[in-house]
């Protein structure tokens, strides 16, 4: 009998790993930055990420959503990752976390 894994439990693990994440050219971390939009953990433990950049010409714009992807697929449980990049609706500095804007001395 396999071991019940709970979705919620799962979630947290997620936005744990999302945390260790950062925007190469901000000192925050994505998850706190506000560019996770989403996480959907299915009962399948199959997990989509809906993002966003700080700017569609973002430098980073390939390479972040794959770490995004390599960093999810490597929790235990995990099957299967898919990231999905919006801009709608746009990145702004509101979507920021308090932590953030602490961070960034915007408070």
């Amino acid at each position: 009998m396999e071991p019940v894994i709970d979705t919620h439990f799962l979630g947290e693990e997620i936005v744990k790993k999302l945390k260790t994440i950062y925007d190469p050219e901000i000192p925050v971390d994505i998850y706190e930055l506000g560019l996770i939009y989403d996480v959907m953990v299915n009962t399948d433990f199959e997990v989509k990420i809906l993002m966003t950049l700080t700017s569609p010409n973002c430098p980073v714009a390939e390479s972040l959503p794959r770490e995004v992807e390599e960093k999810i697929n490597g929790i235990d449980n995990v099957k299967d990752t898919e990231v999905e990049i919006t801009f709608d609706p746009p990145w702004s500095k509101d979507l920021m976390s308090e932590e953030a804007k602490l961070e960034l001395g915007m408070l």
